[in-house]
């Protein structure tokens, strides 16, 4: 905890435990952030005085943290204490260095020369939703780490593994670093979960604090956008929530999904997109699918997404799973043999995340045993994982799925109806069938109440057809383009 370096070794201990206590309670990216080094915490008696640098910091501190503080001192006490906030900078250290303020770019692009360029008002967001606080005492306003990026740390575009399953949304992530606003915008990536749109979005925001010193990127993901849009709305700060978006050089949003259920934070958000792009400004946002796939998005919104670049991002496929291998197993610890990463390559079918699990968990299991990593050891220490990893899709899983999309009752396409409102999906659903499962044709045509595999191998040829032209079916209640309703059924297939 922060304390003069004169004091007691009992009040250093005290503070030790009271340090624990309080990071236990708030988590300790909290309190990093706004406890050590701009706190002193001095015992007296059954009370504990806390020490802040500024009235306003030791209103925010108040507000903010007072119930956590009381009860992190009344376990450290040992019973109810008492907490006072008092304002004494000659308590609170003053040990950060100063920082000169980063060079300016010989020759800033238009998105950045429009840019505010008050240092004094950094617009890196805090990641827990809480309303606009002031800056950390007695540290130069504006100032960042060595590296120019925020003490949270960011992946960056050299780290990501580039393949056929994500090369195109990785060039255009590299050209919104090189060239912001002014190439294609909004910038789209859509995917499923652990196929890299976070890391994307992470190294562009990295990316743009580099190479534009002066730039003001903002990185948000959605839930913290809803979050601090319902407290400037209870608060009254709707003009300071506007500001901190508006005023940005860039935004990169994460998850926009999961605005779906907040039309006001979607109407806001509608409103920051056209500010942002009538002004040249890059807008990024992540999605678990394509826009014209969501039904929660509003219309407008979904219109405005589609006027950029949307970039799909698919799960990694053999050799791209080796890649993204080699690279998690490199550095410290015992070294993979090419077999034992082929051999992870070839077994493993889930996402980036299950790969670096893997490695993880192999790399453990070999220290704690003390063998070295082989394919025996792989089997295992992964035993569980290998075992369920692939998953066999049946038809009767696609039969599901087609329905589960059209909002059809189970065995409607088992039926005998001949209706487009039936025929249509069912001859998706075989076709969907022939490219997902190892079921011949005559057993596709069994399962949907064909005679003969004669059937199944024209409703595959019908849906070809439909694809290779992406013409429109009118099924359930909407109208689908042909491609948007088979992604969306292989959506809803690999869940």
């Amino acid at each position: 905890m922060s304390a003069r370096s004169a004091s007691p070794p009992n009040q250093d201990a005290f503070a030790r435990r009271l340090e624990d206590a309080l990071t236990a309670r708030i988590g300790a990216a909290r309190y990093e952030l706004w406890f050590r080094r701009h706190t002193a915490f001095v015992p007296a008696g059954r009370e504990l005085v806390v020490a802040v640098a500024s009235a306003h910091f030791q209103e925010w501190l108040e507000q903010t943290f007072a119930a956590a503080v009381r009860a992190a001192a009344g376990e450290v006490f040992g019973g109810p204490a008492k907490v006072r906030f008092v304002v004494d900078p000659a308590l609170v250290p003053s040990d950060e260095p100063a920082e000169k303020p980063p060079a300016k770019p010989a020759a800033p692009p238009p998105a950045a020369r429009r840019a505010p360029r008050d240092p004094a008002k950094p617009v890196q967001l805090n990641l827990f939703g809480e309303p606009p606080a002031p800056p950390p005492p007695r540290a130069k306003r504006g100032a960042k780490p060595a590296d120019g990026l925020p003490a949270r740390r960011f992946k960056l575009l050299a780290d990501f593994v580039v393949g056929a399953c994500n090369r195109v949304a990785h060039a255009s992530a590299l050209s919104v670093v090189e060239d912001p606003g002014q190439g294609a915008n909004p910038l789209v990536l859509h995917g499923p979960v652990g196929t890299g749109k976070t890391h994307l979005l992470e190294g562009i925001y990295a990316g743009l604090r580099r190479r534009w010193p002066d730039a003001r990127p903002c990185f948000v993901t959605a839930e913290e956008f809803v979050t601090r849009f319902v407290q400037a709305t209870r608060f009254g700060k709707q003009a300071a929530f506007r500001r901190q978006f508006r005023d940005c050089s860039a935004l990169l949003l994460d998850d926009l999904h999961n605005l779906a259920t907040a039309a006001g934070s979607q109407k806001e958000f509608v409103h920051t997109f056209d500010a942002l792009l009538a002004d040249a400004r890059q807008v990024v946002v992540t999605m678990d699918c394509h826009p014209r796939l969501t039904e929660e998005l509003m219309p407008e919104l979904v219109d405005r997404l589609l006027g950029g670049a949307v970039w799909g991002l698919l799960p990694p496929d053999d050799e791209t799973r080796l890649n993204v291998l080699r690279q998690k197993s490199a550095g410290g610890g015992p070294p993979f043999p090419e077999d034992v990463l082929k051999y992870l390559a070839r077994n493993l079918r889930g996402n980036v995340r299950e790969l670096e699990g893997a490695v993880h968990g192999v790399r453990h299991y070999a220290r704690v045993t003390g063998r070295p990593v082989d394919q025996a050891l792989v089997r295992e220490a992964l035993g569980d994982l290998l075992r369920h990893t692939v998953r066999a899709v049946t038809v009767a899983d696609v039969d599901a799925a087609v329905c589960a999309v059209l909002r059809l009752s189970a065995g409607t396409l088992q039926s005998k109806a001949r209706s487009w409102a039936v025929s249509h999906p069912r001859m998706l659903a075989i076709y969907l069938a022939r490219k997902h499962t190892a079921a011949t044709y005559g057993e596709i045509a069994r399962h949907f109440g064909a005679k003969t595999h004669s059937t199944a191998v024209a409703a595959e040829k019908k849906v070809r057809g439909w694809l290779q032209k992406d013409v429109p079916l009118a099924l359930g209640d909407r109208e689908w383009r042909a491609k948007d309703l088979a992604d969306r059924a292989e959506r809803e297939l690999m869940r």
